[in-house]
Order: C-alpha cells, then structure tokens, then sequence
C-alpha cells in the first residue's frame, strides 16, 4: 500500500487563487499541475498517496458565526478515519483564526492548535507505527492587507501565529514546518501564489521522506 499523506487546511490547500493571471486556467483555483498537494504527489512519486483536504475558510477549532461549519475540529476525526491508514497528517491552519470576529490573538490560536493536534492523536486512523503528525504554520499575512470582513487587526495577530504554532506542535510531540518564505501574492496578501505553491511544495518534498 502506498504511504497515506492527509493534508488538512484551508484556502491555501485547497488551492485558492486571488489572481486568475496567475494560473494557467486563468480561474480562482489552481488546476493539478500547480497546487502544492499536487506538485508533492508528483515530487514524491508513486509510493505516497497525497489525500487533499482543503476548505476555504477553514479555522483550527474556532465556529465562525457568518460562515458556519468550518472549525477543522469538527472535521478531523472523520476525515482521517475515512483515509485510514493514514501515514502523516500534514495540518496548516491559522490564517482564518485571526478574523478579528472571533477574538482571539496568536496564544490562544496555538492552544487551538493543541486541541486539534491531540483530537487527530487520539483519532484511530494511524499505521501501526503510531501517531505522525506535522504542523506547518503559514506565512503572514503581508503588509497592505485589507478586508472589511475579516476585519481589523488581521496582519498584526498573523506575525505571531507561527511561534505559537511551534510551541503547540513542541508541546504535543508533533513536527513543525515553518513556511514563512513561500510567496503570498500582492493582491490579498493572504493566499500563495503559483510561485508560492511550488515553494512549499519543494520544503515539503525535503521534509516527508524524513518523517513516514
């Protein structure tokens, strides 16, 4: 059997695209030979079966009250029993947990991270060699960011996500990514661009040969 890869995030797994000049399709999503779940599967090869599980929106456990049925916390058990056997999960969350209408600041996200790292942890979906788990923390939103409906605040509480991501993942025994140099695009400040894509598409391809 191929090595199961889970990847659980959001907007920027499942492939969201801000600038339709920047994918061959020219839409808002990029196709198959330029999101980062699909270049690793090319890069790794037929050994691994990398499983996409992107939802726009996505938070680490947070319920958002406009969009409903996003917290990753009411997903992940489902989702990782349904890929069972699952060889490594692969989450990056947190971009969404700093919309200012949820409240919460970069220390409360990675005690979110927590939660969620020991809900997959304790899910039983793992091969026999046990629980496998990295987190990825994604880039900052950039400066000139600007969305009444996230609202204010954002890029501020977003520079400190990423140190409470590594605690979080320190203090349940988890990997960690941090995937701070993959381009966001200038246009929203908060999605990868094709560039981007392929950046952490390449970290990763270093990272999980060395975990699974």
């Amino acid at each position: 059997m191929k090595k199961h890869i889970v990847c659980f995030g959001d907007s920027n797994t499942h492939g969201y695209c801000a600038d339709s000049g920047d994918t061959a399709d020219g839409g808002t999503r990029f196709n198959e030979d330029e999101r980062w779940t699909c270049v690793l599967q090319k890069l790794l090869g037929e050994d691994y079966l990398i499983l996409e599980e992107g939802l726009s929106g996505r938070t680490t456990v947070f319920d958002d009250p406009i969009h409903g049925d996003l917290a990753g916390i009411d997903y992940i058990s489902p989702c990782l029993i349904s890929h069972e056997p699952v060889d490594l999960l692969i989450i990056m969350l947190g971009t969404n947990d700093v919309k200012e209408r949820l409240g919460v600041n970069a220390p409360a996200i990675g005690v979110a991270m927590q939660r969620l790292i020991r809900q997959a942890q304790n899910t039983l979906c793992w091969t026999p060699r046990g629980q496998n788990i990295l987190v990825v923390a994604p880039p900052p939103i950039g400066e000139g960011f600007f969305d009444p409906v996230m609202g204010d605040g954002c890029r501020e509480r977003s520079l400190g996500v990423a140190a409470a991501l590594k605690e979080a993942a320190a203090l349940t025994g988890v990997h960690f990514l941090d995937a701070a140099d993959c381009e966001f695009n200038p246009i929203d400040h908060m999605h990868l661009t094709r560039k981007g894509h392929g950046q952490l598409a390449g970290l990763l391809a270093k990272t999980v040969p060395l975990l699974v």
